[in-house]
Order: C-alpha cells, then structure tokens, then sequence
C-alpha cells in the first residue's frame, strides 16, 4: 500500500487570499491530501471547507493553532504555551486547542499537531548552534556548554510536564467527543518540550490512551541530532509504535530546516523511514521559500530513491 503523502499549506497559505485556491494547487502540484496549518488565517478557511465537501482535497492533519488566533498578526504556533506560568495563558492554549479539534473535525481530518511550550531559560541551543558553525562542535568549550544546557534543562522539566499534562486531561474529552487524535511533535530546540526522555514519559503515562500520540518532525529532530543532543534514528525507532504522523523536510547543517525533502541530504529519509509505520501520513512540511520547481524536483527523486507512494500524474514533471 502507497504511504499516505500530505503538503502543508504552511508552504501555500502566504501567497493565496482564498483557500480553494491553496486545494487546487496543492492538487495540481500531485498532493491529493494537505495538512491544515498553523498560520492558516480565518479567512482561508471557508475556501478550504469548500474544497473539503467538493471533494476537491482530503486533510490528513491540522496543526495547532487553527485559526490563528486573531489578536495575533503573524504565524505565531507557540504565542500561547501550555508550559506557561501565567494561567491566563494556559488557558488561552487550551481554548484555541478546543478550537482548533472543532476545525480538525470539521475538515474531516483526525489528528491535530500540538506544540507543547517549552522550559523558562536563555537558548543555549541557538548559543550551540553558533558553536557548531564555527568548527566548535566537539570542543571542550562546547561540552561544557552542552551540559550546561541539559543541566539547567532537567531542571525544570518536571513543573513544565505537569503543566502539559494538566492541559492534555482536559483537552481529551475534547478530542473524544470530535473523534480526533492529539500528536505531540518533537521540537527543534532543546528547550523546548519535550525532549526525548519526556516524549517517552508523556508517551508511557497515556499509553492506555487512544487519542495521544507522537508526531515525528524529521528537520527538528535532525536539527537536534547535528548538536550531539541525540541520535536521530534511535529517538525514532523508540517512538515509532506510537506515531500519529511526521513532518517532511530536509535541514543544510546544521540547523536551517524546511528545505525540500532530499535537496541538501541533512536528513537520511532513506533509512529513517524503516521505523515509520506504512500507514502513518507524511506530510511535506516546507519553508515558503522553496520553489515549486524544487517540489517537482523531490517528487521526481523521492519516487526513484524511496518509492512507496503515488503521485498524481500532474504532480510529476515533464
């Protein structure tokens, strides 16, 4: 059976004012199936409603916050965190989240992408990455500051994971009565949540829980993998069974990401994907930046190279 292929509109919403137009491209380009993303604004929406009952389009997945919240003027998926040590803004998160399962459900899509928030303290991972560029990677300067980092990290982790799973007890009931699953992305910076240890703790408390799941972001877990803070193929392999879909994209070391899948060859797809279930959607999830010629480009190659999917004969090049 073909892997399930997605196209996020995080790629299409900022050159369209209407959402049937992002369908059709997405439709034209060889996707039949696109996930509703963060950034998508409340006008779009009734287009891609539109195209959904038309059955112009099918919605694999819709990423939090949809809509984006309208006091907020930019794509913005982490304005509001469920780590937050404000109330108000906890509760905000979980608001929007109830919104964004309504829209999900309504979409006829069944898995909604969350960020969980992140920990209080300064970016050591940007500090690290800067490193990294300048040749320092396996430094004694740099091990230090590494452990600095996971130091630090571990220490607020336990009052930032209480707080994620307060926010997930009362999102559940939502995401029951709509019929639509949660999944918990693996982030791109080590300060934010979770990390690998968390994932796997988050992962074995709801393990009796059909509606939380993990979602696989290759370009951040390889942003992370590039640091030394994991390996990339052991994170995925532990959480594989549990996976409710994955972001697509391919990362120029070592940290600039949402480039196309199989251009800078950042990302080892090939192998990655053994650990990914068949039936788990794909979903391509790229920098507005990249070119269409570039997507027709990786469709091509992605056939050749690792096969398991159809495209429509219009997504192909001549």
């Amino acid at each position: 059976m073909p892997r399930p292929l997605s196209l996020s509109t995080c790629w299409l919403n900022h050159r369209h004012s209407e959402g049937r137009e992002i369908a059709r491209e997405a439709r034209d380009l060889g996707f039949e199936r696109i996930e509703v993303s963060h950034g998508t604004r409340v006008s779009l929406l009734p287009g891609l409603l539109a195209a959904v009952a038309a059955g112009e389009i099918q919605v694999s997945s819709v990423h939090n916050f949809c809509p984006s919240p309208v006091e907020i003027l930019m794509d913005a998926p982490d304005a509001y965190e469920f780590t937050s040590a404000k109330e108000w803004e906890r509760e905000r998160a979980v608001s929007l989240t109830r919104k964004s399962l309504e829209m999900t459900a309504r979409l006829g899509a069944d898995r909604l992408v969350l960020h969980l928030g992140s920990v209080a303290m300064r970016s050591i991972t940007a500090e690290l990455e800067k490193m990294t560029l300048a040749g320092q990677l396996y430094s004694r300067a740099y091990s230090e500051r590494k452990l600095q980092l996971v130091t630090l990290r571990e220490k607020a982790s336990s009052a930032a994971l209480d707080r994620v799973k307060r926010a997930l007890d009362e999102l559940l009931p939502e995401a029951e009565k709509h019929g639509v699953k949660l999944g918990i992305e693996t982030r791109s910076h080590y300060e934010q949540i979770p990390n690998q240890r968390e994932m796997l703790s988050l992962l074995e408390a709801y393990r009796d829980c059909p509606w939380i799941g993990s979602w696989h972001d290759f370009g951040h877990v390889q942003r992370q993998a590039n640091l030394a803070l994991l390996d990339h193929a052991l994170y995925l392999s532990q959480i594989g069974p549990r996976l409710l879909g994955c972001h697509v994209h391919d990362v120029k070391w070592p940290q600039k990401d949402h480039r196309t899948p199989l251009s800078t060859g950042g990302v080892a797809l090939k192998s990655l994907l053994q650990w990914v279930p068949e039936e788990v959607p794909l979903v391509w999830e790229l920098s507005p930046g990249q070119k269409t010629g570039q997507v027709r480009e990786a469709q091509a190659q992605w056939l050749t190279e690792i096969g398991g999917v159809e495209f429509r004969e219009a997504g192909l090049p001549v």
